[in-house]
């Protein structure tokens, strides 16, 4: 099997982003965005996913985190759709149900091509969402980084929340389902692309 592997770096006026992954990896994990709290949450899709994942941003972190977390799926999204190539073979649907203490996250996701999300998640479900880590990061912008990784990464994703209240248990539960579903959805298994057009997208 050709080698799931990508190199990327991306600078804009608002960050600057290096990244390497290993799609076939084993779980190893560096990550530092400058936000704490947001390098736990990429840390769980390269642990539970299984990917090899080295990640190093730098952004305008003193105007708001929006374009990190943002630049940062964005990224993410394009090695993902990289390292896939045309998918020959792999399982391209996936599904999973995760819990996280009080929470309940659902997820299904197709490698298909077209860029879709359907987000379901209130992550101030037992009251008001609070900042988590410090410099904080505002729980509404996990849906900004969803929204950025489906979009580059071509991928359908749908994150339901079943229940929650922990603003940090909904979130963590959120990333620990994708990659556990992503990880199932690139295996190989087969020879051909899983499309009856012969090509995703």
């Amino acid at each position: 099997m050709t080698a799931r592997e990508v190199h990327k770096q991306r600078t804009t006026k608002e960050t600057s982003i290096s990244l390497q992954l290993d799609v076939d990896g084993s779980g190893r994990v560096m990550v530092a965005t400058g936000l704490p709290f947001f390098d736990h949450m990429i840390s769980q899709l390269g642990r539970h996913g299984g990917f090899d994942l080295e990640l190093s941003a730098q952004g305008d972190l003193a105007v708001d985190a929006h374009h990190t977390v943002e630049d940062v799926g964005i990224v993410l999204g394009e090695a993902l759709h990289e390292a896939l190539g045309d998918k020959a073979g792999v399982r391209r649907f996936a599904s999973i149900s995760v819990p996280l203490d009080e929470a309940l996250i659902d997820v299904a996701l197709d490698l298909s091509g077209r860029p879709f999300l359907f987000y379901d998640v209130d992550p101030g479900a037992g009251g008001e969402a609070y900042p988590l880590g410090d410099p904080p990061f505002d729980p509404q912008l996990a849906e900004e980084f969803w929204r950025a990784f489906c979009t580059s990464a071509a991928i359908t994703l749908h994150i339901t929340m079943r229940r929650g209240r922990n603003s940090h248990h909904i979130l963590e539960a959120c990333f620990k389902a994708v990659a556990r579903a992503l990880r199932d959805a690139v295996r190989v298994e087969g020879g051909g692309v899983p499309s009856t057009k012969g090509a995703l997208g």
